[in-house]
């Protein structure tokens, strides 16, 4: 590990008991019932709370205020919650690097000085040039509630397209901007949502759907995506529209190129499956019609890139743990496979200088390899530890790649690669004042009900002492074919340096094994990942780590839904829950947003076998009168338009109607906020701070008591 990594600048705080938490039961605001039933195949179902549903409401509107009011009183009084909030804040202020990038005559890079609300883009004429500000996302708007998105530049470098949303949206604008000049133009494109932006000459091809009526911004589904061409310096009313399914409304649509703009790639997305299609034309012919490469759902398939006339492909057909082939645009029928599946998965593979560089999991950790493009291995790539490796990146014509390497207790890191000589030299430090040699991550396996083993990481100080009374932070996701590997969090070291464990287990419905992990979380299988995550709490309390009572699980989006059905499954188990963003409502939530896109994994409760299945589980259905569940804060924002609200909303509602003990049972709802991305540093910590707050008081510890 690297010298400059630095002891702390403050000694390490311990742990002391807080005996100021009052039992007394929290007054909270009282919330309407309405007499909803809905009827799912024969069966009656209560929606007392559906007018929470209507976010845009005076009732909901009041209803979050009051909500608000109640657990920021709470949150005041927690004698130590500034001193968290101040220590995270300092530990936070240290300068962070994206890796750089070329395009045209300049290289980028991404730069945060410590407690910006936004990264900066910088710009310099060489690689180891002078930085000057290209582009400063925190001018965008006065409140900060305007976020940088992706952005995109055209072939020659002259041109550059940003996207942004706002108050954490996950609509998105995008805007044109003169490189030279840096000055934005007078391009402006609305109603854009989860689209790339892929140059091909003069302009970009781009998603987006139909405009919503005034006022139904966050409600409904989203249907009908098309793909349109914006010439650069027009107006969006003169786009060319290029692709456009009226047939099946729910499917999405996207369109990209290769580097060399040879080849337009097009693939569609659809709700009922959880593969993609895909298709290929040449550029230069507008009239010429797609190619299918894979014209089903069936499987995950993309183009990494050509090589002239060769299509390189990746995908987990025929391969759970995926492979790569590559096949003759001339004729699909002459095919050859590359790289075959490996006993590990695939994680990503991208093109650079002639070569492939791959990196695969290996028990949910990273290895990487450079490949020939005959796919003989040329190299293995040093990585520095235990941890995550990602975003390979450099030219076709380059020997030079970069990439970030991190982990539970090293901060994200640019190395640079020299490809020929593999040589790995990191490109930029971090200047975080943190010394990882005082903490240790081991890897166990512990085995889930079924006797399934499940791989766990557990992070910690040196010599901790195995007596049950450490608090614990246990933190999982579960679904989607998303892949938890180690990865650092400034957040998290307030846990660690006050003595306490971070666990984070790969349960199934992940990735980190393959499309097999994935399935055997899935729909009907679903309560396998429930289960994994009740082994891996009972393991920590088994083996010594915790106990019951120091013991928190912690949950964003399908995670909160992971601890929604975990703590109402078993409530005694768990001290603490941190349900965030969740989704808690399982027979309505493919009627919200692009809620539909979910069924693959969950199913939907409009088919009687999946209505069965997804009602003994759903966190909103199974809170029982006359239980004591574990305190728990749930966190949300008013605009989220990914998992809406009403989720969060509902379940808060009747938990607090039904909670049997003095544990509180409270919602924290950010404004101006969404899904997660989009959050200002100054946001981040705000919440960081409440979550650690609530967390230890009542665990009855005191955090930075010496």
């Amino acid at each position: 590990m690297r010298k400059s990594l630095l002891l702390f600048a403050i000694a390490l705080g311990g742990l002391t008991a807080c005996n100021q938490k009052s039992e007394k039961m929290i007054q909270y605001p009282t919330t309407a019932r309405v007499d909803t039933v809905d009827v799912y195949h024969g069966v009656e179902v209560a929606d007392p709370y559906r007018w929470l549903e209507d976010d845009n409401s005076d009732s909901t509107k009041s209803w979050v205020t009051r909500q608000n009011n109640v657990t920021n009183n709470y949150l005041a009084q927690i004698p130590f919650r500034q001193k968290i909030k101040d220590r995270l804040t300092k530990i936070w202020d240290y300068p962070k690097f994206g890796l750089p990038f070329k395009k045209g005559d300049y290289w980028y890079f991404y730069k945060n000085d410590g407690l910006q609300p936004q990264y900066v883009i910088y710009q310099m004429t060489s690689l180891n040039g002078e930085p000057v500000v290209f582009l400063d996302p925190n001018t965008f708007s006065a409140d900060g509630t305007v976020a940088l998105g992706s952005m995109s530049f055209s072939k020659d470098g002259k041109l550059c397209t940003y996207s942004t949303s706002s108050g954490g949206s996950d609509w998105q604008e995008i805007f044109v901007m003169d490189v030279q000049t840096k000055t934005k133009m007078a391009d402006h494109l609305k109603w854009i949502k989860f689209s790339g932006m892929s140059w091909h000459k003069d302009g970009f091809y781009y998603s987006r759907y139909d405009e919503p009526k005034a006022g139904e911004e966050l409600k409904g589904v989203n249907e009908n995506s098309k793909v349109y061409f914006h010439k650069a310096g027009t107006a969006q009313s003169e786009d060319v529209l290029v692709y456009q399914d009226p047939e099946h409304p729910k499917y999405g649509w996207y369109m990209g190129t290769t580097e060399d703009e040879q080849f337009l790639i097009l693939s569609g997305s659809n709700p009922s499956a959880k593969g993609n299609s895909l298709f290929y034309k040449r550029a230069d012919d507008p009239k010429a019609p797609f190619v299918a490469i894979q014209d089903n759902f069936e499987h995950d398939i993309w183009i990494l890139d050509n090589q002239g006339d060769e299509l390189f492909i990746q995908t987990n057909k025929d391969a759970p743990r995926k492979r790569i082939y590559k096949m003759s645009a001339a004729d699909p029928s002459k095919t050859q496979e590359v790289i075959p599946q490996s006993t590990d998965v695939l994680s990503s593979a991208e093109m650079v200088g002639g070569k492939l560089l791959v990196s695969y999991m290996h028990d949910a950790s990273s290895k990487a390899y450079v490949y020939n493009l005959d796919g003989s291995m040329q190299h293995e790539i040093e990585l520095p530890g235990i941890g995550s490796i990602s975003g390979f990146s450099g030219q076709k014509d380059s020997d030079i790649a970069f990439y970030s390497f991190t982990s539970f207790t090293y901060p994200n890191m640019a190395f640079k690669y020299d490809i020929n000589n593999n040589k790995s030299e990191v490109f930029r430090e971090s200047g975080i004042d943190f010394d990882i040699n005082l903490y240790e991550t081991k890897q166990v396996f512990y085995t889930s009900k079924d006797g399934t083993k499940i791989p766990m990481f557990i992070v910690h100080k040196k010599g901790l002492e195995l007596n049950g009374q450490n608090p614990t932070l246990l933190y999982g996701y579960g679904g989607f074919n998303v892949s938890l590997t180690p990865s650092f969090s400034i957040s998290n070291l307030v846990l660690l340096e006050n003595g306490g464990v971070y666990a984070m287990p790969n349960i199934r419905g992940g990735g980190e094994y393959g499309e097999e992990w994935h399935e055997a979380g899935m729909q009907l299988n679903k309560q396998n990942v429930f289960d994994d995550f009740i082994a891996a709490a009972e393991y920590l309390i088994k083996e010594g780590y915790t106990s019951t009572e120091k013991l928190a699980i912690r949950g964003g989006s399908n995670g909160g839904l992971l601890v929604g059905a975990c703590m109402t499954q078993r409530p005694e188990l768990f001290k603490v829950a941190f349900p965030q963003v969740g989704v808690m409502d399982m027979l309505r939530y493919h009627k919200f947003t692009i809620g539909y896109y979910w069924i693959p994994d969950y199913g939907s409760s409009d088919e009687k076998e999946q209505f069965d299945n997804l009602i003994k589980y759903s966190p909103l259905h199974n809170i029982k009168s006359g239980v004591c569940y574990p305190a728990t804060l749930i966190t949300t924002a008013d605009h989220d338009d990914r998992v809406v609200p009403a989720h969060s909303f509902k379940f808060a509602a009747e938990l607090q109607s039904k909670q049997a003990c003095a544990n509180e049972a409270l919602i924290r709802i950010e404004s101006k906020a969404g899904h997660g991305a989009g959050k200002s540093t100054e946001k981040i910590i705000e919440e960081a701070a409440d979550l650690w707050a609530f967390m230890f008081y009542n665990m009855g510890l005191s955090p930075y008591n010496q």
